[in-house]
């Protein structure tokens, strides 16, 4: 299965009315802070499922979601056999909407206790921000989550793919990186990879 992964960024290659940039293109993933008219268009050029999680800045979701679109925060969503799991938001540094202490995203994982049994685990997650230590930064409103690294450890997906960590901040931010099983994929702007 190919995967495009997008997030923080629209790709100007990407925004072009040309259905051929999306062959072999099996699924789309959005990390999040993305207009939801980019993601309804990805969505109609592309004529495959679009699945989101929300970014620290999608706030304005709420009023219009992106059309043609699968949100799956807090859902184990199955495609074709591969469970995706999302988790949107960053770290709460100001009152916004999808931001969260540490307790809070802990909170939000232990309500899908349930689900993750039913499902046995997951192999992909999906989330906005990056877990603490891989790929983060040192301030606040970019720092990762601590609870990621339990649930990569615990579950092993094949896959983590985040956003918030744009490229364009330095080098320390990397496009992809290891984790024990976990291949950790940053996916601003645009990224394809296969499953």
């Amino acid at each position: 299965m190919k995967i495009l992964a997008v997030s923080d960024e629209e790709s100007e290659y990407l925004w072009d009315y040309k259905k051929q940039k999306f062959d072999g293109i099996d699924l789309i993933l959005s990390c999040g802070d993305l207009d939801a008219e980019y993601l309804s268009f990805l969505a109609t050029v592309s004529s495959v499922p679009v699945l989101y999680v929300m970014g620290n800045h999608d706030d304005k979701y709420i009023v219009k979601a992106p059309e043609g679109c699968i949100c799956i925060e807090n859902k184990i969503y199955v495609y074709q056999g591969v469970r995706i799991l999302g988790l949107g938001g960053s770290m709460r540094y100001n009152n916004g909407v999808n931001q969260y202490t540490e307790k809070e995203m802990l909170y939000r994982i232990r309500k899908m206790k349930l689900k993750l049994l039913k499902n046995r685990g997951f192999d992909i997650l999906v989330t906005h921000s990056p877990a603490y230590g891989l790929n983060d930064g040192k301030d606040l409103p970019h720092r990762g989550f601590q609870v990621f690294h339990n649930m990569l450890s615990q579950y092993q997906p094949r896959f983590f793919v985040h956003g918030h960590a744009h490229l364009n901040y330095g080098r320390e931010y990397k496009r992809h990186m290891q984790h024990g099983n976990t291949h950790v994929i940053n996916a601003y702007e645009r990224y394809i990879f296969e499953y």
